[in-house]
């Protein structure tokens, strides 16, 4: 029926930026995103708000082309900046995912919080679990700390996570705070974007958690205040749901149910695959075709959407919901 692709940052080249930078595989230009949008009108594609891929999957409707649908996750402010306008060039439908955590500053991009502490640490040790690590100063060791420590970081329980962050950022001095304030939208600017008749605005969890790493009540907790918290600085309802991370792992049957429970239309994940009319029974577990730095060219965007490598991924299934 359609595909859901997933962004995160949309930026211009960075000059004079290291060869070090770790959370680049989130980040496209916008150069990249207007040669996409092009070349996937030119292959056939529709371009469709949530809302209305959404009301075609309830549906099983097929349309006289597949649909395209761009999301973006986490309230970046280039989203606002740098992406709005190619899709306002494009008249291309777009929603952002917002975690109202961070654009309140009161919880923790630890991905981007562990880049600046491997950058700062030079000549220190940094300790997670058995491992001891000496960071150093140049690129390659900056990487081999970053695919050592990333992964255990990641791999931790939610809460003890965000304590380890904490705690080293107050180390290295790196300001957690600031960090969202300067890289995710103000609360006016997130009414800004969502001015615009083309920009759908949905829920992110408040703290950006993996939910199914949580107990039940945590987890409905961050997925029903979420919307509510947005609802309350939108005025208006808050359909759609992104959870973050979102692979097996990360989300799963329990917290797609709650986010049925909570009320929302559809929920998104990260688990590779294109829209089928089974999905109209799995609305809260929709999957997305992830574009990022790696994809850098538009014709790669084109053969994920044509659906092969997701259905590779899935041995050839068409729903991945369990």
């Amino acid at each position: 029926m359609g595909v859901i692709f997933c962004m995160h940052r949309v930026q211009p080249v960075q000059p004079g930026v290291g060869a070090f930078q770790p959370n680049a595989n989130l980040s496209s230009t916008p150069e990249f995103l207007d040669a996409a949008l092009m070349l996937l009108r030119q292959s056939g594609f529709e371009f469709l708000s949530l809302d209305a891929a959404a009301a075609r999957i309830a549906r099983q409707e097929r349309g006289t082309k597949p649909f395209a649908v761009f999301t973006l996750d986490d309230g970046y402010r280039d989203n606002l900046q740098h992406a709005m306008p190619v899709f306002l060039k494009h008249a291309c439908p777009f929603t952002v995912y917002v975690a109202p955590g961070f654009v309140d500053g009161t919880t923790e991009m630890w991905w981007m919080a562990l880049e600046q502490i491997i950058n700062r640490g030079v000549g220190q040790e940094v300790s997670i679990g058995d491992t001891r690590l000496s960071l150093s100063s140049g690129d390659v060791d900056k990487w081999k700390a970053w695919r050592i420590l990333a992964p255990k970081v990641q791999g931790m329980p939610e809460h003890d996570q965000r304590e380890w962050i904490r705690k080293e950022a107050v180390r290295f001095e790196v300001d957690l705070k600031q960090m969202c304030l300067s890289e995710i939208m103000s609360w006016e600017e997130v009414k800004a974007m969502a001015a615009s008749p083309l920009a759908t605005i949905g829920a992110h969890t408040n703290n950006h958690f993996a939910v199914a790493r949580l107990n039940e009540d945590e987890a409905r907790e961050e997925i029903v205040q979420s919307g509510k918290r947005l609802e309350m600085e939108l005025n208006r309802p808050v359909k759609h749901f992104a959870f973050p991370y979102g692979n097996v792992g990360h989300a799963e049957q329990r917290d797609f149910r709650l986010c049925l429970e909570a009320g929302y239309t559809t929920a998104v994940t990260t688990r590779l695959g294109t829209v089928f009319e089974e999905h109209a029974s799995h609305m809260h577990a929709l999957p997305r075709v992830m574009v990022s730095g790696k994809y850098q060219e538009p014709r790669w965007l084109r053969v994920l959407a044509q659906g092969l490598p997701g259905r590779l991924a899935n041995r050839g299934y068409r729903l991945n919901v369990g």
